[in-house]
């Protein structure tokens, strides 16, 4: 595992030094007076978390290690841009893999179009929570999720809209009846299905004096391809979400129905599905309400290094349209410490039936636990990014 790590970091440090020199050698080539530009940024992060299900981490006071390195690019020419984000974590989560990574085109100050791996416009963006570990929503892949696709944007004083078409979740292998390599950042179908051709639309209106309250509605369909029928069903979602970007508070509001239609052989249930992310699969209900509300306040400081602290608290909860599944919860409560470039996360998440917070991995998300309760997990984040 070491020497895979390493290699992949070699291939990092060879691509980012490739796209060093030969940015400038284009700008002296060119004979216009506007020359591409390169800002190259990333980060280094690591993890101590004691978590109340592992009993032999409670017995050694909980673990610190590596958690992540990126890599941050964006380059420009004229109205022509990218913007590239690659990671490496460990080989049991997925090891090295493309965050998003996009080309863009600039028609004016408030329309452009995306081509590539980008950000799917559904609910509140970028993210809809404050902590390091999301909200209930991005375990489901309904929050940061990012596919393979074209996407138009426009952004002017008033409105926002988004309009995109996805023809699938980032492919690695290509095969005939090759399943999804779940070593990626945000969790995508997985397992004897796949995601194909989604559409995609979001508008957002602003209101108030400085455009503090946005109002928006989220719309998705498309198809889920079956490996083993050959048959191709479908999902949709649709969400109603609002945001409060106040000078020192910030309020999410979101709910959304999701529904995952699926064309599966008879001896394979259709009210679970698999989703994957990080090198790992688990189940999830196929059909299911999830409503969220996440808020933070910021709180200027002088001490020693530290300018801002954010207290927040992120609560999400999932609704499983199934009467014998157990529904599922999730809260974390924190502080975001702002320390020049570092930024240090101090949550407490409790979870109720969720995969990453005690129980069972497999199917928490799904048919769940009746007699599951409350676990949690105390987690510090540390990172310098640059």
């Amino acid at each position: 595992m070491e020497k895979t790590l390493l290699l992949q970091f070699y291939r990092l440090i060879l691509g980012t030094a490739f796209l060093i020199f030969s940015f400038p050698i284009l700008a002296q080539e060119t004979k216009d007076s506007e020359k591409p530009k390169l800002k190259l940024g990333g980060a280094l992060r690591f993890n101590y978390n004691l978590s109340s299900w592992k009993e032999g981490q409670k017995d050694r006071g909980g673990d610190f290690g590596y958690d992540m390195f990126r890599i941050n690019a964006e380059g420009s020419y004229k109205s022509v841009f990218i913007n590239a984000e690659y990671r490496l974590y460990s080989e049991a989560f997925g090891g090295g893999f493309l965050k998003q990574g996009w080309i863009g085109y600039k028609f004016n100050q408030e329309d452009q179009i995306h081509i590539g791996l980008t950000q799917i416009p559904f609910g509140l963006q970028q993210y809809n929570s404050h902590n390091w570990f999301f909200n209930l929503t991005y375990y489901m892949g309904l929050e940061d999720d990012h596919d393979m696709g074209i996407k138009y944007i426009h952004d002017s004083d008033r409105i926002q809209y988004q309009l995109a078409f996805f023809k699938n979740a980032e492919e690695l292998q290509f095969g005939s009846t090759t399943e999804v390599d779940p070593s990626r950042y945000s969790y995508d179908i997985a397992g004897r299905n796949k995601e194909i051709n989604q559409f995609n639309g979001k508008f957002i209106y602003k209101l108030g004096k400085d455009r503090q309250h946005q109002l928006g509605t989220s719309v998705q369909y498309g198809g889920i391809y079956n490996l083993d029928t050959k048959e191709t069903g479908n999902h949709h979602g649709f969400a109603l979400h609002y945001e409060f970007l106040g000078e020192k508070w910030n309020v999410k509001a979101q709910g959304m129905i999701i529904d995952h239609n699926l064309k599966t052989p008879d001896t394979i249930s259709d009210k679970v599905l698999q989703f994957g992310a990080y090198g790992a699969t688990y189940e999830v209900a196929a059909k299911f309400n999830l409503y969220s509300l996440a808020i933070s306040r910021r709180v200027p400081v002088e001490i020693g290094p530290i300018s801002n602290l954010e207290f927040y608290n992120d609560f999400g909860f999932m609704d499983k349209a199934e009467d014998d599944f157990e529904d599922s919860y999730m809260n974390v409560t924190g502080v975001l410490i702002t320390s020049g470039n570092v930024y240090t996360y101090i949550d407490y998440a409790a979870g109720y039936n969720h995969s990453w917070l005690g129980g069972n991995f497999v199917d928490d998300f799904s048919k769940g636990n009746p007699d599951a309760k409350w676990e949690a997990r105390f987690n510090i984040n540390i990172g310098y990014y640059f």
